[in-house]
């Protein structure tokens, strides 16, 4: 299983997403070809309401440990409840890598 599919999985299993999105990032930076250490997660969920962005992080943080102590070098969250998503339905941006056409 490729480590997309990996967080892919874990996610569902660990929030319940009504939407997600998992997308490899890494060709965007310092990486080489075929590489699977940067990712960008979407992750909207009704578990997120209440919780502050610190909180919802974690609990991404978490259900992802392994990949994180891992090949999983870095992880640009989008966090929102189901109503934030509708409100404003477009994912935070990652930032640009230092190493990478700087």
């Amino acid at each position: 299983m490729s480590l997309e599919e990996t967080i892919t999985q874990k996610l569902r299993d660990a929030l319940a997403p009504v939407h997600l999105e998992v997308t490899n990032e890494s060709k965007q930076h310092s990486s080489k070809k075929g590489a699977e250490s940067h990712f960008r997660v979407v992750v909207v969920t009704p578990a997120f309401e209440g919780k502050a962005l610190v909180a919802r992080h974690q609990m991404v943080y978490q259900a992802l440990a392994n990949e994180l102590a891992g090949r999983l070098h870095a992880l640009a969250i989008t966090s929102r409840t189901p109503a934030e998503w509708e409100a404003s339905p477009k994912p935070n941006e990652s930032p640009l890598c230092a190493g990478k056409g700087a």
